[in-house]
């Protein structure tokens, strides 16, 4: 399929003009206290269309469950009034749209050239619609803004809310020739008690573009593709702006109109809090340990499974699925979040929980040694009968990093036995879901599938290799592979990017790189530059392909978990595991924060091996392995 946009420097652009239209689309970004959800395109009539859906999540709505975020939709005509000599402005003509961390649209209407950029402020409940009006004429232009506020009252947990539409200009202006003038509306929402916010659009906009700057330059990965290079920068802005400032600390949330100041054990724990260490946000860590700490008042003696989600700001809980694996999911993010951010005060406080979860699942083993759960993260979207290869493959690395992190705090005795229960569990994965499966020697799913499913990646992601050939064969094959990714389960339509980007991660963990490249090129191009950009989705049909936070951060550990291999093994050293495509002779993650440095890794080529380095300020260590071989650095 065609590409509908470029890459242009660090930015995307749609050319209007080139490409076939209708087309609309639909982009999320997030400040702390605000979200703005734009949906946007072109008519068949050529002209621009836009309507915004800001979330704000900590006003509070009646019920105050999981989707209980006040969200407001303005449309095109909550905008002040233009007239350019006396006339009107029509919607603009578009000319092309740009997204470089903000959305801009850029049109054409009567002698003017508008441009319309949208992004949310970094620290206010509101988000901005920046608009600059150009003269494209040979004559001076007369233009006048009207001026415009609107409000709006809602009614919720915390009583009435005001929802203001303001701009910050008005007045008459003649433009000469080239000329132009700036203003701004912001959207805001407060408590009906509280005073209003003074918000600065232009401000709010330098706070953007820097805090994109510094997304960029940290966590830097080079590669000889420079499409991947964006996507992984794309990925890190998505992944780290979806923090918000809630009566119970930060949250990171996965967003998309739906799951706000809340967090869940699959999305937060498991996906993106592995990885945030390794970018060194310092937002992004506090909000991953709030979501650690959240769960630990559920880990009582009893032994009774923890929430899937704790919502409304930490105030409730949602478990309607039952225990999903979700201490699994925990014991595995935590455990890798611990070693990975090198802090020993961090390892000691998440050592109890992380304890807790595992015990929790070693008493729900059922008589074949794997861990029995209601359901999956899918929560019975799919079937996955009373034990799951997914959860006892989480169990299996969660157990190992734990082994490492006991060795790091001096609890000698429970390393020990948790290496030999990962072992043991390695033998019972295999025994219990290794089967024929559409004629792949793979694994079923649970007892009684009978069709090959996307999940069968998870076990190279967790370093299992022991049906390698016959996984990848049949993970790249017709039956699970479309061209959105993987298939849920073969001969459904069904597609979750989650899967897509374990399997990519865990084909590259594996070794084979030269077999993971071209799917992993086409997928990319197809999220960043094809019909729905920029960044990894949810799913489809459900969600309309939502661009979910922790997402992104799975597609960031392709890289740094798949083609480099990191993985921790203390809190000062991890192992490195390189796997390059044939075609690139070198790859470097520079500016990484982890293990308790900032360092950088580079990987080249040298004849059949790959010599690599790790780099901080005051020193470097080097080392030569062999494919599927990994070295250790010790920081």
């Amino acid at each position: 399929m065609e590409n509908r946009w470029e890459r242009v420097g660090s930015a995307i652009v749609w050319e209007v003009a080139k490409k076939s239209i209708p087309h609309t689309d639909h982009l999320e970004m997030s400040g702390k206290k605000a979200s703005q959800y734009v949906e946007y395109g072109v008519t068949q009539e050529g002209k621009l269309y836009y309507c915004q859906k800001v979330v704000f999540p900590m006003l509070r709505m009646i019920p105050n469950n999981t989707h209980a975020s006040l969200i407001e939709s303005y449309g095109q005509e909550v905008f002040p009034k233009i007239l350019a000599d006396g006339e009107f402005l029509e919607p603009e003509y578009g000319n092309r749209i740009v997204f470089d961390s903000l959305l801009t649209l850029e049109g054409i209407s009567g002698p003017l050239k508008v441009c319309r950029s949208f992004y949310p402020c970094h620290e206010a409940t509101a988000v901005v619609q920046k608009v600059r009006l150009t003269n494209l004429s040979r004559q001076p232009v007369r233009v006048e803004i009207e001026p415009f506020l609107e409000e709006r009252y809602r009614r919720g947990v915390h009583g009435i809310y005001t929802l203001t539409a303001e701009a910050d200009t008005s007045g008459e202006y003649v433009l000469s020739p080239g000329d132009g003038i700036s203003f701004c509306v912001v959207y805001s929402g407060r408590k009906l008690l509280e005073q209003p916010e003074q918000v600065f659009g232009d401000q709010e906009e330098e706070k953007r573009l820097s805090f994109w700057k510094n997304i960029q330059e940290n966590l830097c990965l080079r590669t000889p593709d420079a499409l991947l290079n964006q996507a992984f920068d794309f990925a890190k802005l998505r992944a780290s702006e979806s923090v918000f400032r809630t009566r119970n600390g930060l949250m990171h949330s996965p967003g998309g109109l739906a799951f706000y100041a809340a967090v869940w054990t699959n999305d937060q724990a498991e996906y993106a809090g592995p990885f945030f260490p390794f970018l060194g946000e310092q937002d992004c860590i506090e909000a991953t340990l709030n979501c650690y700490r959240l769960y630990r008042p559920f880990m009582g003696p009893e032994y009774t499974h923890i929430p899937t989600s704790i919502i409304a700001e930490g105030e409730d809980i949602w478990e309607g699925a039952g225990d999903r694996g979700d201490a699994a999911m925990y014991a595995y993010g935590a455990a890798r979040f611990a070693l990975s951010l090198g802090r020993e005060e961090i390892a000691r406080e998440l050592w109890e929980p992380i304890t807790w979860c595992l015990e929790y699942c070693r008493r729900q083993l059922n008589e074949h040694g794997v861990v029995a759960s209601d359901s999956d993260e899918l929560e019975n979207r799919f079937p996955s009968g009373n034990a799951n290869l997914c959860t006892s493959a989480l169990y299996y690395d969660a157990l190992r990093s734990a082994s490492y992190l006991g060795k790091e705090l001096g609890e000698e005795e429970s390393a020990t036995q948790y290496l030999k229960q990962a072992e043991m569990m390695r033998e019972f994965i295999d025994r219990y879901f290794g089967a024929n499966v559409s004629g792949f020697q793979t694994y079923r799913y649970y007892d009684g599938n009978d069709c090959l499913r996307a999940w069968i990646c998870i076990p190279l992601a967790m370093g299992i290799f022991d049906r390698k050939e016959e996984t990848i064969r049949a993970l790249f094959s017709p039956k699970l592979w479309t061209q959105d990714g993987l298939a849920t389960q073969e001969g459904d339509k069904t597609f979750w990017d989650r899967a897509t980007l374990y399997g990519l991660r865990g084909v590259l963990y594996a070794g084979e790189a030269d077999c993971a490249l071209p799917y992993l090129m086409n997928y990319t191009r197809r999220r960043v530059l094809g019909e729905h950009v920029p960044y990894p989705v949810e799913a489809w049909p459900e969600g309309n392909q939502r661009h979910l936070a922790a997402e992104s951060a799975l597609y960031c550990r392709i890289f740094t978990e798949g083609v480099f291999g990191i993985s921790p093994r203390g809190l000062r050293t991890f192992a490195c595991r390189p796997c390059l495509p044939t075609q690139w002779p070198q790859a470097s993650l520079q500016g990484i924060h982890a293990f308790g440095r900032e360092f950088s890794l580079f990987v080249s080529r040298e004849g059949e091996k790959y010599r690599v380095r790790a780099e901080t300020s005051n020193m470097s260590q080097e080392a030569i392995c062999g494919l599927g071989e990994e070295v250790l650095f010790t920081l």
